[in-house]
């Protein structure tokens, strides 16, 4: 069941809010009585990234970097 409150309290209370969100509880933020937001825990640990997966797989041509002429020229029109 979510718990609403004004954005005045949310503001005044916001650590002990999120101690409760955390724990898993639902909070509904409304401003002049409308419900405008909802705050729910984040679930499930965020995966670490793997670098280098395509390590090998890619070839980056040595002119990468190089000048485009032709496309620089067309871009500023001459």
């Amino acid at each position: 069941m979510s718990t609403v409150i004004n954005i005045h309290e949310a503001k005044t209370h916001l650590s002990r809010i999120v101690d409760e969100v955390a724990a898993g509880a639902e909070v509904i933020i409304a401003k002049a009585g409308k419900p405008m937001v909802r705050l729910t825990p984040i679930v499930g640990k965020p995966r670490r990234k793997k670098l280098g997966l395509l390590k090998g797989k890619i070839k980056v041509p040595d002119d990468f970097n190089a000048p485009l002429d032709e496309v620089i020229a067309d871009f500023e029109g001459r």
